[in-house]
């Protein structure tokens, strides 16, 4: 009976530290792939904190029901958070997400700080997180749901967008090869980072005026509040 307990609370621990730290996961042949480690598991913000700052979650930012949500009050500039413990370069990002009517908001990646930069979008790619159906403005295609910022347009289906509030999965994976976002499971954009394209993008586009925008080889995970309730779990993270 004593190895049969012992047995048991070991099988218990093992279950919740493959939950809350990390899964396995294997590629097409079967070989084990880098293990996902959680940025965010639902019980703390370990590791988060302001843009340019060390000083841990800024006001506008709190832990509810499992997940770290957006009060809204940052705006235009200011508010933004990063998972400071690590930089990543090549990586698969995967996270759920849900926001509120007429909200906007976003995922960054290879985020520099610098007191020269304002925000983490001076200089890091940004997934694109909308309302897309209720946002109260015209939106162009480069501003839209799932799509990379001011630089690529996403495809995508309007009938499958869901409702304001209900719960989204994205996911991005980048290499020096290729760059593709997904959500809810359908590839929105596919690119060649710092391609000829891409560059031309860059230079002829909403990045012009924005030198160090997408030069980093390598930098943070950030998460943007740019006005509205915005919610986040499950942030999880694998190197490539």
């Amino acid at each position: 009976m004593v190895a049969s307990l012992t047995a048991c609370k070991n099988s218990n621990e093992n279950k919740q530290s493959e939950t809350l730290n990390k899964e396995k996961s294997q590629n097409a042949t079967g070989e084990q792939q880098e293990e996902w480690q959680y940025l965010f598991d639902g019980t703390n913000a370990d590791g988060w904190r302001a843009y340019n700052s060390e000083d841990g979650l800024p006001e506008g930012w709190v832990i509810e029901g499992g997940t770290l949500k957006s009060l809204g009050q940052g705006g235009d500039i200011g508010g933004d958070i990063v998972y400071g413990k690590e930089e990543f370069g090549e990586f698969e990002l995967s996270l759920e997400w849900k926001i509120s009517e007429g909200g906007n908001s976003g995922i960054f990646y290879h985020v520099v700080e610098d007191e020269k930069y304002d925000a983490p979008y001076y200089v890091a790619p940004e997934y694109q997180i909308i309302d897309q159906k209720g946002f109260p403005d015209k939106l162009e295609p480069w501003q839209s749901i799932g799509g990379d910022y001011g630089m690529y347009n996403p495809e995508y289906n309007k009938e499958d967008l869901k409702e304001v509030g209900e719960w989204n999965t994205s996911r991005i994976k980048f290499t020096k090869d290729k760059v593709t976002y997904w959500l809810n499971g359908k590839k929105t954009v596919e690119f060649v980072p710092w391609s000829d394209d891409w560059e031309k993008r860059k230079t002829e586009g909403k990045w012009k005026d924005f030198p160090d925008y997408g030069t980093a080889r390598k930098g943070l995970i950030g998460l943007q509040d740019h006005g509205s309730f915005t919610w986040f779990k499950n942030i999880k993270i694998r190197k490539l």
